[in-house]
């Protein structure tokens, strides 16, 4: 059986990931000990991506499943670019879901993320704190034994030092980094809001795939692996001295609406994909996924006056879901009176306000 494609499009789940032949010299990665993936589904994913009825596919965009590919054999990272509504932040929640790479690292960024952000979080004050409490009961149990204080507070320090991993958190980029037997799926959403620092920051990683948690490269040596907490619910990781080196390249989806322009050398190590807005057959999914058979063949012409409201103006996927659930929540009760039915209907109407241009 042929490797390529692996991911394609459909939404049913596949082991095919195993099939992914070896990455590139350039590319290869050999972090350690090996972490097994994790198995847990993600409990979002349903909310992103909604549910089609059994025996029934999604039909993708050819190119974006050739991207997706790329970006998966050649362990790069793939910027996705579109207008808002298109989808580009279901494609990552789609691609962990198709491929079974556990529950999707999700890294919303802002005008005042920072690289750090993403890597790790540090509680110094309240690592700080129990280090007092740990003082005061020193000071209190003190024996008049000096050897026998001193071979004790040894004994603690070690203890001590194994503990700082109960104040440090793994963030979404560097739990993607962990030594995992398959790629983790991580999503950078709207990496256009950052600081204009941010893309620069994130080169080296991305060519790296390791990073260092200077709070523990800085513990004695012989400390011995620390357990440290990651942005997967109830997760936890060794990390042996201080550093962090990826086994396999987790498969990054750095979305983007297109409001910035990014430094060239940002941009040389990424993939990069388009996405179009979804047409009507793909909006008729959508809406089965999210509201049923029923409701996607009671808001025909709600996806029709959408479609031609965003030929002249900027309208999202989202409002289109916001206004079919509304229309077609009256529909469910029969005793309904024509004044309910319209009321429900101008609601309706009104959600899908355009954002920009004309009505």
């Amino acid at each position: 059986m042929t490797a390529w494609p692996i991911y394609t499009g459909s939404g049913v789940p596949h082991d095919g990931v195993d099939r992914l032949p070896p990455p590139p010299n350039w590319r290869s990665f050999d972090g350690g000990p090996v972490l097994p993936a994790p198995d847990a589904p993600d409990p979002a994913a349903r909310r992103r991506l909604g549910a089609l009825p059994d025996g029934t596919v999604r039909v993708p965009d050819p190119q974006e499943v050739q991207m997706v590919n790329a970006a998966l054999f050649l362990r790069r990272p793939l910027l996705v670019t579109g207008r808002p509504g298109t989808g580009k932040s279901s494609l990552a929640a789609l691609i962990a879901q198709e491929l079974s790479l556990g529950p999707l690292l999700r890294w919303p960024i802002t005008s005042r993320s920072t690289l750090a952000d993403g890597l790790y979080r540090y509680d110094a004050i309240g690592r700080l704190r129990e280090e007092n409490v740990r003082h005061l009961r020193r000071v209190a149990g003190a024996s008049a034994d000096s050897a026998s204080a001193t071979d004790g507070a040894r004994g603690e320090y070690a203890a001590e030092a194994a503990d700082i991993g109960r104040h440090l958190r793994l963030g979404p980029l560097g739990t993607a980094l962990l030594p995992y037997a398959r790629p983790r799926v991580l999503l950078v959403d709207e990496i256009d809001k950052s600081d204009v620092d941010l893309p620069n920051d994130l080169l080296n990683v991305f060519e790296e795939g390791e990073f260092e948690v200077d709070e523990l490269s800085r513990l004695p040596e012989g400390t011995g692996p620390v357990t440290v907490m990651t942005e997967d619910r109830d997760g936890a990781a060794d990390i042996v001295g201080g550093r962090v080196r990826c086994r396999a390249f987790p498969l990054v989806v750095l979305t983007s609406n297109g409001e910035r322009q990014f430094p060239a050398a940002f941009l040389r190590r990424c993939l990069r994909l388009d996405l179009q807005p979804p047409g009507d057959e793909q909006l008729d999914a959508i809406v089965t996924a999210h509201l049923g058979r029923e409701a996607a063949d009671a808001a025909a012409e709600h996806v029709t006056a959408f479609l031609a409201r965003r030929e002249r103006s900027e309208v999202t996927t989202d409002q289109l879901l916001n206004a079919v659930y509304l229309a077609t929540s009256g529909s469910r009760h029969e005793d309904r009176t024509p004044e309910e039915a319209a009321s429900l209907e101008a609601v309706a109407q009104a959600v899908m306000r355009p954002l920009t241009g004309s009505q």
